[in-house]
């Protein structure tokens, strides 16, 4: 049998309930205001946990305006859109997650983060972050896993 974890207080394992998540992601649209009323309505709706995004569009690709970085398909959503843009516009400020993990604890729900660089995860240690997600395109991303 597998061994339990813990984040935060909440015990996960094989006789325990499931741990509910409710995803931040970019669904703040670049607003503090929004994003701690994430947070409420993820604890009022009985999520035990939310998990937010913690890197920069610096560090997730290059400031590009051409070729793989360029979103040229005049059928898309993004069309003339650089992916730098897209990861400015859907990243979450580092300067909200302190008032972020402040708003959770006060609403009692454990909050976490899928980093996606080293110097995130150092950002969220200091903050006290219980665990980390690793992003599926991160699996190989060796420095960040042995952390």
């Amino acid at each position: 049998m597998i061994a339990n974890v813990r984040i935060g207080a909440t015990e996960i394992g094989a006789l325990n309930a499931p741990l509910i998540v409710a995803e931040m992601s970019g669904n703040h649209n670049q607003s503090l205001q929004k994003a701690l009323e994430l947070v409420d309505e993820a604890a009022n709706a009985g999520a035990h946990a939310i998990k937010l995004q913690t890197y920069t569009a610096d560090s997730m690709t290059l400031d590009r305006s051409e070729g793989l970085f360029y979103i040229d398909d005049e059928n898309s959503l993004w069309y003339g859109k650089t992916l730098y843009e897209l990861y400015q516009q859907a990243s979450t400020p580092w300067e909200w997650h302190e008032a972020i993990f402040a708003r959770a604890k006060e609403k009692n729900i454990e909050i976490f983060s899928s980093p996606f660089s080293d110097e995130a995860v150092e950002f969220l240690e200091k903050l006290g972050a219980p665990a980390y997600k690793i992003a599926s395109f991160e699996n190989n991303h060796w420095t960040l896993l042995i952390r």
